[in-house]
């Protein structure tokens, strides 16, 4: 009798590389991603014993703090968005690796006292003279923090220590700008000193994309133009802008997702077979797959494209405002906060299979997923029986909220007659293999740390993703929307985005949990 493989628990440890000594410099480290995310991700790979024992942070910041004040600070924070998770023996010995420096990014003062700064926490924690620098601030800071530590030799590698640098979203706001800050980047750093991050890459369902495509032997023979029938891509947000109003209105939803986030997830999805894992093996499929997204003409950003707004409507039971009446979002807004598309891949793989991506605020899910159809089966056989059509089957990647993967396929119905009805397989990260605290970040910090690129984008990658995105930026600026805001808070966005498919004969699939 075959074995069944022995099924993990919560308990089972994570074994791999524990992060190289370093010290992680936060730029913009009292601002809501440093709370949320950063200082969360650090404690968990902690308790992972993941952290080099020599390894410390060094916050830099506006906000007036004393190194005592900051560890208050993040405890809090810890404690907030990490729920009880915080044990006070770990944490101790954890924050006093915490150091805090207050000062203004564009004063040429500050880089050399930082340096100075650096040079005791790399004496006192044994850090070997790693060091890596997070962008956790306003865009316009990125390109210019990163010439000043140049200056002041904080980007300098010898001796066998190293340095880098990790670049957070938007990486530009079109081509020309991402152009820009790559060059202004490189002149001062070597490409492998340079991670542009993107947190969907840290989350567990986006990297088992790699791990399920080339692992099972059952999928990756049909899984091309032959045996798929389209690919939809959604990342559906229940929330509005949450405050980000003065950021969000110049953005927009297709600046603030699309070359980023959806554009990975469509690599990842389309790459063909890398050589390894090497990080630029991956990357090298990756930017391949970018190069082929056919670019589209204005006329095919009229029929290929779909922008929206959201107005007023219910939202678990609650009215909830329009867009326009959002805290610093101008009253006649013409920003979207939906985009679908439907883009093509010009390569052998994937001639003629469609690509639908949207994405959304204020929908009626908090959901992202990846659904694969597949072409339907011949109904010859079944012709004279009482089944009238054969559904597709699909394959459903689930990125979150809940993490994993379901294929939907088609069973008799038990019974005299024959019958079919459609059956969910389901896989759950957390119901198999247990849960564990997670931001989404750990990994790509833990990446930086051990020096390994692969879930980060290269230059090339983010022109690339620019290049799909310039021409519908450019038509919906010459065009401006008459119809906004045009779908009400709790639906699934404009109808234009279901005649997309429905032109196609197809349609979306909702998921409204």
């Amino acid at each position: 009798m075959a074995q069944l493989a022995e099924k993990p628990t919560a308990a089972t440890p994570r074994i791999g590389k524990q992060g190289d000594p370093c010290v992680m410099v936060i730029f913009g480290a009292a601002g809501d991603l440093t709370a949320r995310m950063l200082i969360p991700s650090l404690y968990n790979l902690a308790r992972a014993d993941l952290l080099s024992k020599e390894f410390a942070v060094l916050g830099v910041a506006r906000t007036p703090m004393s190194d005592e004040d900051f560890r208050k600070k993040i405890l809090q924070d810890v404690k907030e968005y990490c729920g009880d998770c915080v044990a006070d023996a770990a944490w101790d010995h954890f924050s006093q690796r915490f150091y805090y420096f207050a000062g203004d990014f564009n004063d040429d003062k500050l880089y050399p006292q930082i340096k100075a700064h650096l040079g005791g926490i790399d004496r006192d924690h044994s850090t070997h003279g790693n060091f890596f620098y997070y962008m956790a601030t306003a865009p316009s800071f990125f390109g210019p923090i990163v010439e000043k530590l140049a200056a002041n030799g904080l980007m300098e590698q010898s001796n066998g220590h190293w340095r880098r640098v990790i670049v957070e979203k938007p990486f530009g706001h079109d081509l020309e700008s991402a152009k820009t800050l790559n060059q202004q980047l490189l002149k001062v750093a070597a490409e492998p000193q340079i991670y542009r991050i993107d947190h969907y890459l840290g989350k567990e369902t986006v990297q088992n994309i790699l791990a399920f495509r080339f692992a099972n032997g059952i999928f990756e023979p049909i899984w091309n133009r032959r045996y798929i029938d389209h690919v939809q891509i959604s990342v559906a947000e229940t929330v509005g802008v949450e405050g980000r109003g003065s950021y969000f209105d110049h953005a927009g939803s297709l600046r603030d997702m699309v070359p980023n986030h959806l554009m990975q997830l469509i690599s990842l999805t389309a790459m063909e077979p890398p050589i390894s894992f090497e990080a630029n093996a991956v990357r090298d499929e990756q930017a391949k797959i970018l190069h082929a997204i056919q670019p589209m003409s204005d006329e095919e950003v009229l029929s290929r494209s779909v922008r929206g707004q959201y107005g007023e409507g219910t939202f678990a039971g609650q009215r909830v405002p329009p867009y326009r009446f959002e805290p610093d979002v101008a009253p006649d807004s013409r920003t979207e906060t939906f985009v679908a598309m439907k883009l093509l891949i010009d390569n052998w793989r994937w001639a003629d299979v469609p690509f639908y991506l949207r994405t959304g605020k204020r929908l009626p899910a908090r959901n992202t997923h990846i659904v694969i159809q597949f072409r339907r089966a011949p109904f010859v056989l079944f012709r004279d029986t009482s089944v009238e059509h054969l559904m597709p089957n699909q394959l459903v990647l689930h990125i979150q909220p809940e993490e994993g993967i379901s294929l939907q396929f088609a069973a008799k119905v038990p019974g005299p007659v024959m019958r079919l009805g459609t059956v969910d397989m389901n896989f759950e990260y957390q119901q198999y293999f247990g849960k564990q605290p997670s931001t989404g970040y750990e990994r790509l910090l833990h990446d930086c740390m051990i020096g390994d690129q692969t879930l980060f984008q290269r230059a090339d990658m983010v022109e690339a993703g620019w290049s799909v995105v310039n021409p519908v930026l450019d038509l919906w600026k010459a065009l401006p929307p008459r119809n906004f805001p045009n779908y009400d808070s709790g639906t699934w966005g404009p109808k234009e985005a279901d005649e997309l498919l429905e032109r196609d004969g197809r349609r979306w699939r909702n998921f409204e949990q």
